[in-house]
């Protein structure tokens, strides 16, 4: 089937009765001085909740999230959403952005017009799905979703968009669907281009390390110790949180905004690197699509669904995706961020750029920068 035009239009009564939840929010107390040490700090979330009630326009985002051309189609039965913004100049490069957790297709919002601009002789078609689960592509009535969603993006590309060979790129669970897309349907990619190593693979270590990979695989077992938490729950009872953040919006925004404090280059003031309106209108997405639960059920496929047995075999050989030719671009305060060596073990890495500033939400933080990588990068592939 054709994908068909779509346009974001949430019903008045949603957002009437997200005004009535936030006017009604039950706070609570804190322990003094614990500023963000216990989690999202109360004063601050207070001043969230408040401009969300009485200065936060979801129509005035919605209009602008609507300037870009919108599209569901139905593959292998799941309605996927996605922005498809053509790219200008005489013949432009068709690639596929994945986005992550928390954060949404608008992690992209700032990176689409860069990338559809013609720079150096070249632009780009964007394809930007929303992860099955996430915004408005359906929710996944089975498990074990994570293994398949390189598949659908295979078959969106090249059967409903017509585009035979194309690039990917993808950060946080988007660096491991694009890992997937590239070892499962090599000969349709063109190159790949991460900013985040897929974090499975942190789970077998090889034999011998070098001082940079012993030091990584420190501070990452340190950062799973200290900040990981979030994930063995959403891994083993996310229904069980779920129910709460679904019904409370104060609470649905405390346990998004800590991500994007803590994962950003914002030297602990988040607004530093993301505006109330960008922040609130990533949870007032999560909020009016009723997907945190649902965006939790990769977790959950990680820890629990019992990957298909080439997976569970593949794991065991190291996969990757080493084929296909690689760009990273490392930004430093990204969770944890991997030396080149390490990267090479599961990569083709023909393209590696250290940034200068920039966090795990880079296509936010800094578009300017992602934006150039991708470009060279591609230009000499």
């Amino acid at each position: 089937m054709p994908a068909n035009h779509f346009t974001v239009n949430i019903p008045q009564s949603t957002l009437d009765d997200l005004r009535e939840r936030l006017a009604k929010t039950r706070w609570m107390d804190e322990v003094e001085g614990a500023s963000w040490n216990y989690g999202t700090n109360l004063a601050y979330l207070k001043e969230l909740v408040r401009y969300w009630h009485d200065e936060f326009d979801w129509r005035k985002q919605e209009a602008i999230i609507n300037r870009f051309a919108h599209f569901r189609a139905d593959v292998d039965g799941l309605g996927i959403h996605f922005i498809h913004e053509r790219g200008k100049g005489g013949n432009p490069l068709p690639i596929v952005l994945t986005h992550g957790y928390p954060d949404s297709f608008l992690r992209f919002q700032k990176l689409i017009p860069l990338l559809v601009e013609e720079k150096d002789g070249i632009s780009f078609d964007v394809v930007v799905p929303s992860i099955p689960g996430y915004g408005f592509s359906d929710k996944p009535k089975e498990k074990g979703l994570l293994f398949k969603v390189a598949g659908l993006w295979a078959k969106l590309m090249t059967e409903q968009l017509g585009y035979p060979r194309f690039a990917a790129h993808g950060g946080d669970w988007g660096s491991t669907i694009t890992e997937h897309l590239a070892r499962s349907y090599g000969d349709s990619l063109i190159g790949i281009h991460l900013t985040d190593v897929p974090f499975s693979h942190i789970f077998e270590k090889p034999a011998e390390l070098t001082r940079a990979e012993e030091e990584f695989l420190a501070r990452t077992k340190k950062w799973q110790r200290e900040e990981g938490a979030y994930a063995m729950i959403q891994s083993t009872k996310p229904q069980s949180l779920a129910y709460g953040l679904n019904d409370s919006p104060a609470g649905l925004a405390a346990w998004l905004v800590e991500k994007f404090r803590t994962w950003s280059d914002c030297n602990g003031d988040v607004e530093t690197r993301f505006t109330k309106d960008e922040l609130l209108t990533n949870i007032t997405l999560y909020w009016v699509t009723e997907t945190i639960n649902s965006s939790f059920w990769l977790y959950y496929d990680v820890m629990n669904a019992g990957a298909p047995k080439w997976i569970s075999e593949t794991i065991k050989k190291w996969f990757g995706s080493s084929g296909v030719p690689t760009g990273f671009a490392s930004f430093p305060k990204d969770i944890s961020p991997p030396p080149r060596e390490w990267a090479e073990r599961f990569f083709n890495i023909q393209h590696w750029t250290k940034m200068p500033r920039g966090g795990h939400f880079a296509a936010l933080e800094e578009p300017e920068l992602l934006a150039e990588d991708i470009r060279t990068f591609f230009l000499s592939s």
